[in-house]
């Protein structure tokens, strides 16, 4: 019954239709229109002796949780080699989406919506998040302040947990700040670079949003102080399009709060597996005929 499940979520995942967004390593753009279900498309690889998915996320530019979320039953160490693995670039957007910045912590991902002539476009960046006692704060922020190369002062609550930090890390290959800086309204927390580029998808960080290095290089160039920035937790993103059911889901759950799935005319077993599986990937569920 898992395996007829699987071919059939394949098969769905196969047929989405891909929009094209723009990821910093595909440089590709999208525009967003009211018709918009599923962004980007997934990508496959086949892995060899050498690879871990920690280092294969870095290559391919996504979050390392997202790759071990879409790979289910593979060792993230020492996945076999000739094991076929998708990339996972598909995405539906988050709801809510506006002009600015929308971190969905769920799903460890940064939008940036713009405006260009009139035409909404969108960029896609994996990030990494507070882990547990540090998490990111939820809420609508803007842009403060963008510092090049900025010091790293340790919090207080941080040097109680390593005393042996310096008062000021200044810029350069010890300091986890990365690059670029992008301060937001909320106390103490920013968007930024990192010198730990592996902790990208994961959560990892003392509450702050951390990015590759080559990602907040482009995104640092194209906000100002005064961006909005909206930071949610969405682990369940659906859309209704022509009367077909997009769902992609990050949390394994049987009944998600502030959401039906049942009420409509579709495959209620394809629903209940991909909330089960919650693999990340967008699923397009048929209506029942």
């Amino acid at each position: 019954m898992k395996k007829y499940f699987l071919l059939t979520l394949l098969l769905l995942l196969l047929t989405v239709p891909p929009v094209q967004a723009w990821y910093p390593r595909l440089k590709k753009e999208m525009i967003v229109t009211r018709e918009t279900t599923v962004v980007g498309h997934d990508r496959d690889y086949i892995t060899d002796s050498s690879d871990t998915l920690i280092e294969l996320a870095r290559r391919a530019g996504i979050g390392f949780e997202n790759l071990v979320r879409a790979n289910p039953g593979v060792d993230p160490w020492n996945p076999r080699a000739g094991t076929r693995l998708v990339l996972p670039s598909a995405v539906l957007l988050p709801s809510g989406a506006q002009i600015g910045i929308i971190i969905n912590l769920a799903e460890l991902r940064l939008y940036f919506f713009w405006d260009e002539a009139g035409v909404k476009k969108v960029r896609i960046y994996p990030v990494g998040i507070g882990r547990e006692g540090w998490a990111s704060p939820l809420g609508n922020f803007e842009v403060k302040t963008i510092i090049d190369n900025p010091e790293w002062s340790p919090p207080a609550s941080l040097r109680q947990e390593k005393p042996e930090l310096p008062g000021i890390v200044p810029p350069g290959p010890d300091n986890p700040l990365g690059s670029y800086w992008i301060g937001l309204s909320a106390a103490g927390v920013g968007i930024h670079g990192t010198n730990q580029p592996l902790g990208v998808g994961r959560r990892v960080s003392h509450g702050c949003i951390r990015l590759y290095p080559e990602d907040i290089a482009d995104l640092v160039g194209r906000v100002r102080p005064g961006t909005p920035v909206r930071i949610v937790d969405q682990p369940v993103k659906q859309i209704v399009h022509a009367g077909i059911l997009y769902l992609e889901v990050h949390l394994s759950t049987e009944n998600p709060a502030g959401f039906d799935f049942y009420s409509g005319n579709w495959n209620r077993e394809v629903i209940a597996q991909t909330l089960k599986l919650a693999q990340g990937l967008p699923v397009k569920i048929l209506p029942l005929r």
